[in-house]
């Protein structure tokens, strides 16, 4: 028997889970879940003007992870094999030689870097950035952050020991970990994509010293252990640290149970809509650059896809209403709400810049439906139907570029994450795009984390060799095409609005 616990950050929370292998079987149970957000302030700068910032709540998502293996001792026991973690794929903080942080963890939302893209651009030919890494510009994008640093915390490069990937800094507190795994790497337009290793090009371009960077290992590698104080106090026995896919996008891509990677795209639906395939190598052609595509490290593979705006908005929308309400709303409740609102009232494009951070997401689709001159949503519902639709024709959209830069052609859709269990948006999906949509498993992440740890510690020879157990442990639920044809029409009206 052995035990893999997979502890699961997103941007709006975390989890932990325990899969559990005993000869052919596999078991997966969840063992903690817990709420969390960026936290806003406004602080005076030097000149004393007032500046909004959001950071992290870095010491109370590590409280929670030990708090899921606290659980585990009381509910199972003392013999966990392995913890692997998983994050989004910005953010982080450096450290001094002490092994204190220098400072809080910003949130990639944080408005220092809304203009950030345009300075990197103008370090360097882009074209050229684009080459090496495979990835796109977005204003999260740790190149930009660390150069952010370098030119407002330039103190900060002589006082560090290195600087801490955000799933790096949780394996850090865990066991002294200062190693981030390739696929995580692979996000930061820093690496190069080919090699797997920190470009000493862009990095001279930027200024930034490669000395700082922490060492990149392949998912699967085990990297340490627990610290003994740690386990002792928790009441465990030795505890491994096992590099997964740390990017959560690469662990959740490879816990969907596709059967021909050329002919499946991918959703992995959270906060951020993932769309992509899996490539064996990665495509930099000058129409995937065009195309704003990134290659990001996969677990074996390469995942050729394209950032897009997911439930955040929808995340918004309810954090607005709870403070108008005093109360929250509960998903069901919201779902309901968009069933019952009449279609195609209007659209948006979901990665409009004004959705990225806004004080208030209501407002802020309303105006673009006043800009754009449609007809504004009656009620909540009728908002939360717009957000929908556009999700699900925004994937379409992007579903066609990919198949344009993959030379390949789609014929299903693998949906994964914590958006698939939105039956609505799936209908809507398979709508859109003309296509069967299959859904699930909606813990994607933390089963291919699962799989990763799993693949370290041999007890799978290989990742493919996971999908019977995931498969046979999980739900997977179709969604066929039932009004493609009225969505074709609206499709064209789509384009035209967000173009």
């Amino acid at each position: 028997m052995k035990r893999f616990m997979a502890v699961d950050l997103g941007a709006s929370g975390g989890k932990s889970f325990l899969g559990t292998f005993n000869e052919d079987s596999f078991a997966f149970q969840e063992l903690h879940r817990f709420s969390h957000e960026g936290v806003t302030f406004f602080i005076p700068d030097a000149a004393g003007e007032v500046t909004r910032r959001m950071y992290w709540d870095d010491i109370f998502i590590y409280r929670n992870i030990v708090t899921g293996l606290y659980k585990f001792k009381r509910e199972i026991g003392a013999n966990l094999d392995s913890i692997g973690i998983d994050t989004w794929g910005a953010d982080g903080q450096f450290i001094a030689e002490n092994g204190d942080l220098l400072g809080k963890v910003y949130c990639y939302r944080d408005h220092r870097l809304d203009t950030m893209v345009e300075v990197i651009k103008g370090k360097m030919d882009p074209r050229r950035i684009y080459d090496i890494t495979g990835i796109h510009f977005q204003p999260f994008n740790l190149s930009n952050q660390l150069y952010w640093f370098k030119e407002n915390r330039e103190s900060f490069f002589s006082l560090a020991a290195c600087f801490l990937p955000i799933p790096t800094l949780f394996y850090y507190w865990l066991g002294g970990i200062t190693s981030v795994d390739s696929s995580w790497a692979s996000v930061t337009q820093l690496m190069d994509a080919r090699e797997k290793k920190w470009s000493s090009e862009i990095m001279d371009a930027l200024g930034l010293p490669e000395n700082i960077m922490p060492r990149i290992v392949d998912p699967g590698t085990v990297m340490g252990e627990i610290h003994p104080e740690l386990a002792r106090k928790i009441g465990l026995k030795g505890v491994q640290l096992t590099a997964v896919g740390s990017h959560d996008t690469a662990s959740a891509f490879a816990a969907a149970p596709v059967n021909d990677y050329a002919e499946s795209l991918i959703i992995s639906s959270g906060t951020w809509s993932l769309v992509g395939k899996l490539v064996p190598e990665p495509v930099t052609t000058d129409e995937a650059y065009r195309y704003n595509l990134s290659n990001e490290g996969g677990i074996g593979n390469i995942r050729l896809l394209r950032n897009c705006m997911g439930t955040w908005l929808v995340q918004e929308l309810r954090r607005v209403w709870r403070v108008q309400d005093g109360k929250e709303m509960e998903w069901d409740e919201l779902v309901s709400l968009a069933e019952k609102a009449p279609p195609f009232t209007a659209f948006i494009d979901p990665d409009d810049s004004s959705f990225y951070n806004p004080e208030n997401m209501e407002e802020a689709i309303v105006s673009f439906c006043k800009r754009t001159k449609q007809k504004v949503p009656e009620n909540r519902g009728g908002i939360l139907r717009v957000v929908y639709e556009s999700l699900a024709l925004k994937y379409r959209w992007v579903n066609e570029l990919i198949c344009k830069a993959s030379g390949t052609e789609t014929k299903v859709i693998n949906v994964v994450g914590g958006g698939s269990r939105n039956t609505m948006l799936n209908q809507f999906t398979a709508d859109a795009l003309g296509l069967p949509v299959v859904s699930g498993p909606d813990e994607a992440t933390a089963v291919g984390n699962i799989m990763a740890q799993a693949f370290a510690l041999g007890v799978i020879p290989s990742l493919k060799e996971a999908m019977p157990y995931v498969k046979s442990a999980f739900s997977i639920e179709e969604f066929k095409p039932q009004t493609a044809g009225g969505w074709r029409e609206q499709y064209e009206r789509f384009l035209t609005i967000c173009s």
